[in-house]
């Protein structure tokens, strides 16, 4: 046994435990921590410049990596609240971050003391667990229980608020005798598994519906593998993008009212069966209930068991992390195929991949000022499979899923539930901070941009490279369009002249200069034919400077971007379809050609 601070005890836990990376600010009730930190070495530390960034530092850099979970820390009182959005869009995604406050001492908890709140109760809803520690000597219990709860069942983030005074008392610890806790996870039965296949087998047009637990289970291989063996077309949720390539002869186009393709809309609603695995059914993925349900039977596998029937019933409800299930489909599906017992889906597999060449939307614009959709085409061509693209809200991110490819699981990282303006900027740094070596790319719209600006800041202090393309119509573009129905546009406009800048043209701020101004690169792109060039030289800025790159793009001021209003049979398109298969992924060029 070793004497040594619970603060010391907890860093040492965090190592042992696989924690590398921490994002956060110092402050007077987190500073035993931060003491402990510097003394007992091992951990790399990210200076933030906003608390609230730090939180979506530490989800990206969970986001990024199978088995990451990020860490932010801050000091007590408002360290702690300005990280609750954090721990929401965690929490809302299932994404495993740890949240270490600081607090007043024990003694003056109930006493109104500078910058003490309750800070456990106020997070309790949007964490696993958030819990203030009384007793130094339960430091290392809680750090360990903490990461159990992170790592089972459905995943998701914890809050540990730590005294000031609990921090800097000495306890008895011996860390070579310390143990990570067995991670729990429910997994499906043989006997729940065949009568699943027995009802695929039933049907005419089934669909696998794949969502973000596959991510999370590290499970998209099974996953193109059970597609694979039964010949079953694959819609990928918005958190489940990548999950099986955009290219591949199986991937059937995403659903929904926003973030979808024209394709995978009229695709399910051609489908008799749904298999969702590691999905929930999110609103915005389903539209309306009875259009999505009526004529379907619906298989749904999820971590969570209450996640089961909280939107719809399913015909078969499987309470299973998503790895689990997949290894038993797929030992079934061979089974199965060996014994020539699975139907031939070819045809059905055919008349998908036919409408995902058909149903498009166009993006050839040469258009000045630029069409949005024109600069998704050319990122389309700029940056490679490997790409990780970053982004949260807006009509950019609604437009770049309908547009965009991915190719690989973790490619496109997005606050998907709670969809803060905000989060892109900070989580894209936690993404690179996890890959340095990767492709990150990051998408804005100007609003997005502006919230936390100040974190470019901290990819040129750390030299945390990727590349930020900010699409500016310097407008509100979503409220805006959501307005229509109020017949009005009632302050969402952004644009103004700026006096110190009349080369952006009354769009108001000059981005430019502000990340300069905060050490980085950027380009701004008033023409669509400069788009390849911009993102080139972004590339090479990148490699010559490694700090963050912001190529501008100065956009129409209003675009209408195709989504729906009650059900997937009511998409507004509000651009003509593609003409030509240029617009096409690569797979289905040749139905075009």
């Amino acid at each position: 046994m070793a004497r040594m601070t619970a603060a010391q005890a907890a860093v040492e836990i965090l190592k042992r435990e696989g924690v590398t990376h921490m994002f956060g600010l110092p402050g007077a009730a987190i500073n035993p921590f931060y003491a402990a930190m510097r003394t007992n070495g091992g951990l790399t530390h990210v200076l933030a410049r906003h608390v609230e960034g730090a939180s979506h530092m530490a989800e990206g850099y969970t986001r990024a990596r199978a088995g990451n979970i990020g860490v932010c820390i801050g000091t007590s009182g408002p360290a702690g609240t300005d990280m609750l959005t954090g721990l929401y869009s965690a929490a809302a995604d299932s994404i495993p971050i740890l949240c270490i406050t600081g607090q007043a001492p024990v003694a003056k908890l109930h006493k109104e003391d500078f910058q003490a709140v309750d800070i456990t109760s106020i997070a309790k809803p949007l964490t696993k667990a958030a819990t203030t520690v009384l007793e130094a000597a339960q430091v290392p219990g809680v750090f360990q229980q903490a990461f159990h709860l992170m790592r089972s069942g459905r995943p998701g983030p914890v809050l540990i608020d730590l005294p000031v005074d609990v921090q800097m008392t000495e306890i008895e610890f011996d860390i070579d005798t310390y143990e990570p806790l067995p991670v729990y996870k429910p997994a499906a039965t043989r006997a729940q598994i065949e009568k699943a296949l027995d009802m695929l087998q039933a049907a005419e047009k089934p669909l696998i519906v794949s969502g973000g637990g596959v991510i999370n289970a590290d499970a998209s291989g099974l996953l193109v593998e059970f597609a694979e063996l039964t010949g079953v077309p694959v819609v990928p949720t918005l958190m489940g993008w990548g999950t099986i390539p955009d290219d591949h002869e199986l991937m059937a186009g995403m659903v929904g009212l926003q973030t979808s393709h024209r394709y995978g809309n009229a695709t399910l609603l051609e489908s008799d069966f749904v298999l969702g695995i590691g999905n929930r059914w999110a609103n915005r993925h389903t539209g309306e209930i009875d259009t999505y349900t009526k004529g379907r039977t619906f298989v749904h596998v999820d971590i969570e068991p209450t996640q089961l029937g909280r939107v719809f019933a399913p015909d078969l409800g499987i309470a299973s992390d998503a790895k689990a299930a997949l290894e038993l489909f797929v030992q079934v599906a061979k089974e199965r195929k060996a014994a020539g017992v699975l139907k031939d889906r070819s045809p059905w597999a055919s008349s998908c991949q036919e409408r995902k060449g058909r149903l498009l939307r166009k993006t050839d614009f040469d258009n000045v000022p630029v069409k949005p959709q024109r600069v998704y085409q050319e990122m389309n061509k700029a940056f490679g499979r490997g790409t990780r693209y970053v982004t949260t809200i807006g009509l950019s991110q609604i437009q770049a899923a309908q547009l965009l490819h991915v190719y690989e699981p973790r490619n496109w990282i997005n606050a998907g539930q709670a969809g803060p303006l905000g989060w892109t900027l900070p989580a894209a740094l936690g993404v690179a901070t996890a890959d340095p070596e990767g492709q990150v790319v990051a998408l804005s719209g100007d609003y997005d941009f502006q919230f936390m600006i100040e974190e470019l800041a901290v990819g040129a202090q750390f030299n945390i490279p990727y590349i930020h393309v900010v699409v500016n119509n310097a407008y509100l573009g979503l409220i805006r369009q959501a307005q229509r129905a109020f017949d009005m546009d009632y302050h969402v406009q952004l644009s103004f002249e700026n006096v110190n800048a009349p080369e952006v043209g009354g769009y108001g701020v000059d981005h430019v200069k502000v990340a300069e101004g905060l050490g980085c690169k950027a380009i701004r792109v008033f023409h669509p034919d400069e788009l390849g060039a911009a993102f080139d030289q972004a590339k090479k800025l990148i490699n010559a400077y490694r700090v963050p790159v912001v190529v501008e793009v100065v956009l129409e001021r209003v675009t209408n971007v195709s989504m729906g209003g009650a059900g997937l049979d009511s998409v507004n398109e509000f651009e003509p379809v593609a003409l030509h298969a240029s617009d096409a992924p690569t797979a289905v060029r040749n139905t075009l050609d």
